[in-house]
Formats: C-alpha cells, sequence, structure tokens
C-alpha cells in the first residue's frame, strides 16, 4: 500500500544506520570516499561533488514528496534554475515566463542567459490564447509560477502544460510558494518542478537551497551532468536540514495556511487597504482554480496600500512580530517591501512591482499576535 504524504515526509529516502541502529541517517561530512581498488567503489561514491549519501538522501526524499522520479539538490534555487536552464537551451532558444515571477528568476532568465543569446517573452499566465500566441518555433520552456511572487497569482498547470506538449516545449513549474505538501504540479502533467528549499521544505530560515523533480530520463541526466560538471551542489550540512525540516512540512502548512487566511480576511475590506492578494479570499480571480490543484492556499499575503508607498513602506518598518526581511516560508513571520527587495531587479522592465505593495509570510506564531502587530503597524492605528 503506498504511504501518504505526511509519512513520506517522515520516512522516504531514509533508513536507520545499520552500523549504530541511529534513527536519523548521520551527516556524511567529508569530500571523498576510500576505494577498494582503481574504479571499485565502495557504495558507487567517489567524491562528494558528484554524491553523497546525506545529499542522496534529500533527493530521493524530494522526488517522492513530489511523485517523481528523480530528484537533485543544490546549492540555491537560482543555482537549480540554472541547471535546468542551461540543459535544456542554447544560444537562440526561446523562453516563455509568467510577468509576475520572482526577480531573482526573470534577472537569471533575461539578463544572464539573455547575455548568452536566450530570447524571452513575459505574458499574463491567466491569459491561455495570449500564453500559446507568445509561443514561436524557437521556443523550448513555458515557466510557470503558482501561485506567483509577489502578486499571487494563479496559473491553471494542467492547460499550460497542455499548450506546452501540444508545441513540444517543456513545461517547468516553480512550486515553492504552494510546496508539495499543498501542490503537485507533476500530476497536472508538468515536466519539471523548481523549489528554492530554502523556503517551506527548509522552514527555517538557516539553510540555502535548491531542488528539481524530473520524470523524463534523458533530461534528468542532462541536469545531473551539469549538477556534477558545475558543482552547484547542496553541502552534507545544508542536506541533512533540509531533511529535517521536511519532517515537519505538513503540519507547519496546515498552521501557515489557517494563519493566513485569518489574516487576510482581517485585512480584507481595512479602510487603508487597497487590495489584498491572497487565493484563499473568495473574490481573489484564482480562487476557483486554487481550490481545484491546491489543496491549501498557503502563507504567503501581498497587500496594497491606498496610501501609496509612504504608507506602504511605513508599514513595513513599524511592526515587532513581522520582521523585515528577505525570504519566506520559514516558522517567523516576515514582511518585505518587494519593490525595493526581492524585487529591486525588475524595476522599470515590465515585471516592475508596484510601489504600494508589502508582501507578508506569514508564520506559525500565534494568530491573534500576529493580528495584534498587524493592528498597530496600520495606518491610523
Amino acid at each position: 500500500m503506498a504511504n501518504k504524504f505526511d509519512t513520506i515526509a517522515i520516512h522516504a529516502g531514509q533508513a536507520f544506520d545499520p552500523t549504530t541502529g541511529a534513527v536519523i541517517p548521520p551527516i556524511y561530512q567529508t569530500s571523498t570516499y576510500v576505494q577498494e581498488s582503481i574504479g571499485n567503489l565502495r557504495g558507487g561514491y567517489e567524491y562528494s561533488r558528484g554524491g553523497n549519501p546525506t545529499r542522496t538522501v534529500l533527493e530521493s526524499l524530494l522526488a517522492a514528496l513530489e511523485g517523481g522520479k528523480h530528484g537533485l539538490s543544490f546549492a540555491s534555487g537560482l543555482a537549480a534554475e540554472d541547471t535546468i536552464l542551461r540543459a535544456i537551451l542554447k544560444p537562440g532558444d526561446h523562453v516563455v515566463l509568467g510577468n509576475d515571477v520572482y526577480g531573482g528568476t526573470h534577472r537569471l532568465i533575461n539578463q544572464v542567459h539573455g547575455a548568452w543569446g536566450v530570447l524571452n517573452t513575459t505574458v499574463e499566465m491567466s491569459d491561455l490564447t495570449a500564453v500559446e500566441a507568445a509561443i514561436r518555433p524557437e521556443t523550448k520552456i513555458l515557466w510557470v509560477e503558482t501561485p506567483s511572487n509577489p502578486l499571487m497569482k494563479i496559473s491553471d498547470i494542467a492547460a499550460l502544460s497542455e499548450i506546452a506538449h501540444r508545441y513540444g516545449v517543456i513545461a517547468i513549474v516553480d512550486n515553492t510558494f504552494a510546496s508539495p505538501a499543498l501542490q503537485h504540479p507533476l500530476a497536472f502533467g508538468a515536466d519539471v518542478v523548481v523549489h528554492s528549499t530554502t523556503k517551506y521544505l527548509g522552514g527555517h530560515s538557516d539553510v540555502l537551497g535548491g531542488a528539481l523533480i524530473i520524470n523524463d530520463d534523458e533530461l534528468h541526466e542532462k541536469a545531473k551532468f551539469l549538477q556534477f560538471a558545475a558543482g552547484p551542489v547542496s553541502a552534507p550540512l545544508d542536506s541533512w536540514l533540509t531533511v529535517r525540516g521536511i519532517k515537519t512540512l505538513s503540519v507547519r502548512m496546515e498552521r501557515h495556511c489557517k494563519n493566513a487566511q485569518a489574516i487576510a480576511e482581517f485585512l480584507d475590506g481595512h479602510p487603508a487597504i487597497e487590495h489584498v492578494y491572497y487565493p484563499g479570499l473568495p473574490g481573489h480571480p484564482g480562487h476557483e482554480l486554487a481550490k481545484k490543484q491546491m489543496s491549501g492556499f498557503g502563507g504567503m499575503i501581498s497587500i496594497a496600500f491606498a496610501g501609496g508607498a509612504v504608507a506602504a513602506r511605513q508599514f513595513a518598518e513599524s511592526m515587532h512580530l513581522f520582521q523585515l526581511a528577505e525570504s519566506l516560508g520559514g516558522v517567523e513571520s516576515l514582511v518585505n517591501y518587494p519593490s525595493e527587495m526581492t524585487h529591486a531587479s525588475v524595476r522599470g522592465t515590465e515585471l516592475e512591482v508596484p510601489d504600494n505593495i508589502v508582501r507578508l509570510s506569514v508564520g506559525i506564531e500565534d494568530v491573534e499576535d500576529l493580528i495584534a502587530d498587524l493592528k498597530g503597524a496600520l495606518p491610523g492605528a
């Protein structure tokens, strides 16, 4: 009988240590491995850039969480993104991506790979006609981020994957905001799932990491070769910390979702706020779609202030439990001002984030304390 998600998160890819009986697999903090003889490897490990038992545990776990065949772990989310882009693209190729993706993703595709001759088009992913029209003969990737960062747009993974496959394009879904606890893009037809494991998978703001989950054997081999040849691998301790974080992913996501829903409902309709971006609100344009492809609405909220940039900045700098910081997905609540922080690199482009937007990463603290913190920072308090 197949195990369910909560059991997979605790046990997949892991077994007690056969030497000592330790319940938790050890950290193999080593760079190299003794060989029986030249080319005769013990357990298949030669050098830790190519493979490490602790990283193997994490990669097996990541694949199991997403229901995929292959998992690869990296030193950061952008290292994972860069690897899959290089595994697929060559100069002259084209990428279609959403008009509300993470600023670092756009910077990587537009500036780093753009300098190498890769082209891109940004499009509103909820407009399937526009997405299809943006695909060219040289298009190789359809890059989907759902929910999106920071405007919490919801994209139809199944419909977008079908469009991509109709034109021989690879559908890649960034599942960082939802996590596999809430959404499984491969089950909706996606070819590759990308994660910043720094966020909800690690969950404690103490480790950097990224991941790819791939079903296609040939594409996996290409990405795995680049992981080895270029070396953007996750270190043993980072891998171990991520595995540790994943064990509580399901219960943490329950609290993230519960707290975020309560906070979104509290903020919705407040006179100082122009708009609340949260798919758990019935008025969100992606609410019904989110209900179909997600098991919860997540812990991320963005809000637009009626008082413009001045009100948004003052709010972001006035809270105590919500700490002003980059990143998201940890147990603690964070507040972010995207236009000058996470998305500063897209200012002046079609992805520019309005300067009255503030993004909240809702943690797992007591929700009454969080709401009291928000009340104290809102204009007119």
